[in-house]
């Protein structure tokens, strides 16, 4: 079941570029299997996360999901990331990126562990879905109109009480060559919270250096067949740009943050978004009858 709220993409199988060259079946093979040997690490090293403290805990996440990355086969290149990586701990932020594939949670992750705000659904995927649950995600039903106020409380509150959270605020994902608007509600968790927001640009290419959509989470298809594709692509870099963060108080409402952020991830990937703008009515009159004298 669907409401008329959720967002929704066009994107699907037209949209993935070709011309991206493959592994053989025997590296896909031993890519699953890392990415699977990476996962059971993280579900054995558990017992030292709730030891571990600060640095020490984020330095060990942060190796599992570049792990992953590793796994298949993905060069994750960071820009402007600096001052992101030496804010100190305990400072919350609404963490927000445009939205292509899974793998943008493994790369955020890769970058500064943090929660994330996620669907219901991921909870259950495979791979990525252990990981998520255990880096105390906030879970969004999102075809239960109903809780959308509780959740949004709980993102609140987190950001509030020092968490970094991220939020894929177009709602879906889409191939990248396109994208979608903003989505407002999480961006008042922000206001209410006093944090800053933190926007990040995504993009993947090629080793030749072509922008690709293959990496998308697309359409109809299952996480696996977008699993299986990712695990054939040979070269595939994720490039990163870190944007500089909107501080609390630069937006009067939720619609005018969504909007700074929205901008901010475009004039870093270096596309362009007309905003919309409301039709005037006008109002035309008919032409009056010449009067007869």
């Amino acid at each position: 079941m669907s409401h008329p709220w959720m967002p929704t993409s066009p994107c699907g199988d037209g949209c993935l570029t070709e011309g991206a060259r493959t592994v053989a079946l025997p590296r896909r093979v031993l890519r699953f299997t890392a990415a699977i040997g990476v996962v059971l690490v993280a579900v054995l090293s558990a017992p030292l996360l709730l030891v571990l403290r600060g640095r020490g805990r984020e330095r060990l996440i942060r190796a599992v999901f570049r792990g992953v990355l590793r796994a298949f086969g993905v060069k994750l290149v960071l820009r402007g990331a600096e001052g992101f990586l030496a804010a100190p701990a305990g400072r919350g932020a609404l963490v927000v990126n445009n939205h292509i594939s899974w793998l943008d949670i493994v790369a955020i992750n890769a970058l500064r562990p943090m929660r994330a705000l996620a669907k219901r659904e991921i909870a259950s995927w495979p791979v990525l879905g252990s990981l998520v649950r255990r880096g105390g995600s906030i879970f969004l039903d999102r075809e239960r109109l109903r809780t959308l106020p509780g959740t949004m409380d709980e993102l609140a509150a987190a950001l509030r009480s020092g968490s970094l959270v991220n939020v894929t605020p177009e709602g879906t994902t889409w191939c990248g060559l396109a994208s979608g608007r903003f989505t407002t509600a999480t961006f008042q968790a922000a206001i209410d919270g006093g944090v800053p927001v933190r926007p990040i640009a995504l993009r993947y290419r090629l080793a030749d250096g072509r922008e690709t959509s293959q990496p998308a989470f697309i359409g109809p298809e299952s996480l696996i067949a977008s699993l299986r594709r990712v695990a054939a692509l040979r070269g595939l870099v994720l490039e990163m740009q870190v944007c500089p963060e909107i501080a609390p108080g630069r937006a009067s409402n939720r619609r005018e943050l969504a909007s700074l952020a929205e901008a901010s991830v475009h004039s870093a990937l270096g596309t362009v978004r007309i905003p919309a703008q409301r039709r005037k009515s006008a109002r035309v009159s008919a032409p009056r009858r010449p009067v007869n004298s």
